[in-house]
């Protein structure tokens, strides 16, 4: 392989790597709940939504926990469940 093209390849994976989100699920998004279902979902568990979204494999969130903290939390689209949180 020529230097530039091992450079480049090595840049695209690296980028993949830092993409900072997580792998939710590998399901197709005809098999993700509604974002109005995740949304209810997110509200049971405590959680005010500022942002809502989907990232990558994953639906997204930035808000409060509820206790007031700061939150950016990934749900598996799928489960509902919590496959990443970061709190403040």
């Amino acid at each position: 392989m020529k230097p530039i093209a091992l450079a480049c390849a090595s840049l695209v994976t690296l980028l993949g790597a830092c993409s900072g989100g997580p792998e939710c699920t590998t399901e197709p998004r005809s098999a993700w709940m509604s974002e109005d279902a995740m949304k209810s979902r997110v509200a049971s568990l405590g959680y005010r939504v500022n942002e809502f979204k989907i990232s990558g494999s994953c639906y997204e969130i930035y808000g409060w926990d509820r206790e007031g903290r700061k939150a950016e939390v990934y749900f598996n689209p799928v489960s509902g469940e919590i496959v990443k949180s970061e709190i403040d």
